[in-house]
């Protein structure tokens, strides 16, 4: 709540938070790379409607390498433009796709707009309020970075052989993309709508439990206990819950949350409620993990 997204990738580039001046450029820097080459526009509006948003994004990436005529320049200068040229277009591409298979007309960036913003306006066609804006910027803030994950290595392992960051970014996408990394935000809303309301939650839990069936959401690698980026989007989840006039969904996140504490002493993590978040916001289940790939880009 402290810091836009915008400062966090420069952080991430240069080891320090940016003055204004820095900031300022960066953020131009961002929107005069939105842009995407045509070449690629026609391939995402050609992919059939029915294909998964993580392997649009996926060929996407691969496609924008093919469009860039100093992909293999590995000078830190061009390694830089990359960069930002990636976390720019990444979150267009996103948004192109998803205009594209509903037979929408496609909404081209806005300038005056940040990143988080931007995404929002590009995918639903109107401006986002503040509140909305605030809670993506800081969904992409919390998920900007994370060590040495699954997705992270993947890339490093590829970028390692001295191949080019198109090839990069193309792996760690393929492997975020899994159900036991990104994909386990999209887990916890099929998990919830087929829970349906709060009632039920003790006895599916209890069954699946029983079962050995695995709770989407709950526990990580990392953290053996509290994941410190969940009490931030629980938060973000009760006021949009309220607002949109529909709580039961954090009400029964948090239930699970609370008998998964108690009978496996496993806490909730950043998916659990990142997934109620974006599900008030209004965004389809399964544009969950490519939102990931747009901040984790970084």
């Amino acid at each position: 709540a402290k810091v836009s997204y915008e400062e966090v990738v420069y952080l991430l580039h240069h080891n320090h938070l940016p003055n204004r001046a820095e900031l300022e450029e960066l953020k131009s820097a961002l929107v005069a790379y939105r842009e995407i080459p045509k070449g690629v526009i026609d391939i995402i509006k050609k992919f059939p409607k029915h294909t998964p948003p993580m392997h649009a994004l996926r060929t996407a990436v691969s496609a924008l390498g093919c469009f860039d005529t100093v992909a293999d320049d590995d000078t830190m200068d061009a390694q830089r433009r990359k960069a930002r040229r990636l976390i720019a277009q990444i979150p267009v591409c996103v948004a192109y796709f998803h205009r594209a298979r509903q037979k929408k007309e496609l909404i081209h960036p806005d300038p005056s707009l940040g990143e988080a913003a931007n995404f929002l306006y590009m995918i639903n066609g109107e401006k986002p309020n503040d509140e909305m804006v605030s809670t993506m910027d800081m969904c992409y803030v919390l998920h900007a970075d994370h060590g040495m994950n699954a997705s992270t290595f993947s890339a490093r392992v590829t970028i390692a052989t001295l191949s080019d960051m198109y090839s990069a970014i193309t792996t760690a996408i393929g492997t975020l993309k899994g159900p036991l990394h990104g994909g386990a935000n999209e887990g916890v809303i099929k998990m919830l709508q087929e829970i349906g309301t709060l009632d039920h939650v003790d006895a599916y839990i209890e069954d699946a439990l029983a079962n050995k069936r695995k709770i989407m959401g709950i526990g990580h690698r990392v953290y053996k206990v509290l994941d410190p980026r969940a009490p931030h989007l629980q938060r973000m989840a009760k006021i949009l819950s309220a607002k949109v006039g529909d709580a039961k969904w954090i009400q029964m996140s948090e239930r699970i949350a609370e008998l998964m504490l108690q009978k496996k002493s496993l806490n909730a993590n950043v998916d659990f409620y990142s997934a109620t978040v974006y599900w008030s916001l209004g965004i389809p289940t399964d544009l969950f993990t490519p939102i990931f790939a747009i901040a984790r880009t970084s």
